[in-house]
C-alpha cells in the first residue's frame, strides 16, 4: 500500500491523551498531529524519535496530520515501525487480492466487517462455493521487548478477548477462523503473545486455539512511501525465556 501523498517528516516531541501527539517538523514548526494508535506503543515514544506524518485537506478536521510511522532509535538498526492501526485491515486486504497469503488463496469473495457473533463485526470474511466461510480478525503488532521477538498485546485488551470467543464460537458452528497477527516493523524473526500484559488475552488464546482456531503472523516491509506485508513469521506461543 502506497501512502497517498507524500508523507511529513519531524522530530517526535511527545504523545499524550493517548490520541495527540506534538511532532518538530523539519522547518522548526511544531504541530499537533493524531494519533491512531490507543495501545502502550511501548519502545516508540522516544523523545526525538524520527517521525512520518500524512496530511489531510479536509476542513472538516480539527488535525490535519495523522501520525503513521517511527524510527525506533533504541534499537539496532532503528527500524521504522508502522502505528497506524487503521491499516492493518488494507494491508492484509492488498495481500489476498494478490494471492501472497497461501491460506486465503482458496477463496474467491472477500467482505469487510461483517456482522457476527454476540454484536461484533469481522475484519475479513473469506468466502467460496463448496467451503465453509472464513472469518479473519486482524490484530496490529508493534510491541518488541527482545530482539527479533514481536508480542501481542502490549497492554490489555478486554476487546481482544472478546473477539477470540467470537472466533471459537464461529469454528464450533462449522466456519474456519483464524487469528491474523500483523507486524507493522522489519525487525522481527519470531512473534508470541505477551502473557505477563495480558493472562486473560493468553487464556482466551489457548483456549481458543484448542477450539480449531488458527493463528498467522506476518512481518511488514515499511519506508515512508509504503507498508506491504513482508513475510510469514514464526509463532511461539508464549516467551519462555521471559517467564
Amino acid at each position: 500500500m502506497k501512502f497517498e501523498n507524500p508523507l511529513v517528516e519531524g522530530r517526535l516531541i511527545k504523545r499524550y491523551k493517548r490520541f495527540l501527539t506534538d511532532i518538530e517538523l523539519l522547518d522548526g514548526s511544531i504541530i499537533t498531529a493524531s494519533c491512531p494508535n490507543t495501545g502502550s506503543m511501548s519502545g516508540l515514544l522516544d523523545e526525538g524519535n524520527r517521525v512520518w506524518c500524512s496530511t489531510s485537506d479536509n476542513p472538516k478536521r480539527k488535525y490535519r496530520h495523522t501520525w503513521e510511522l517511527v524510527e525506533c532509535s533504541s534499537m539496532p538498526h532503528k527500524p521504522i515501525v508502522g502505528l497506524n492501526t487503521h491499516l492493518p485491515n488494507k494491508l492484509v486486504t492488498e495481500a489476498i487480492e494478490q494471492n501472497l497469503i497461501p491460506e486465503f488463496t482458496q477463496y474467491t469473495s472477500l467482505r469487510h466487517e461483517v456482522k457476527y457473533g454476540e454484536n461484533s463485526r469481522i475484519d475479513i470474511l473469506l468466502e467460496s462455493e463448496h467451503q465453509p466461510p472464513c472469518y479473519v480478525e486482524i490484530k496490529n503488532v508493534t510491541f518488541l521487548r527482545q530482539q527479533g521477538l514481536a508480542e501481542f498485546p502490549d497492554t490489555k485488551t478486554a476487546r481482544g478477548t472478546k473477539h477470540l470467543h467470537e472466533l471459537s464460537n464461529m469454528v464450533k458452528q462449522g466456519a474456519r477462523a483464524v487469528m491474523l497477527y500483523l507486524i507493522q516493523r522489519e525487525d522481527t524473526t519470531q512473534f508470541c503473545l505477551a502473557s505477563d500484559v495480558d493472562p486473560t488475552y493468553f487464556n482466551a488464546y489457548n483456549e481458543a486455539r484448542k477450539t480449531g482456531v488458527e493463528t498467522l503472523a506476518w512481518s511488514c516491509k515499511i519506508d515512508p512511501t509504503e507498508i506491504v506485508l513482508n513475510r510469514p513469521i514464526s509463532i511461539e506461543i508464549e516467551n519462555t525465556k521471559r517467564n
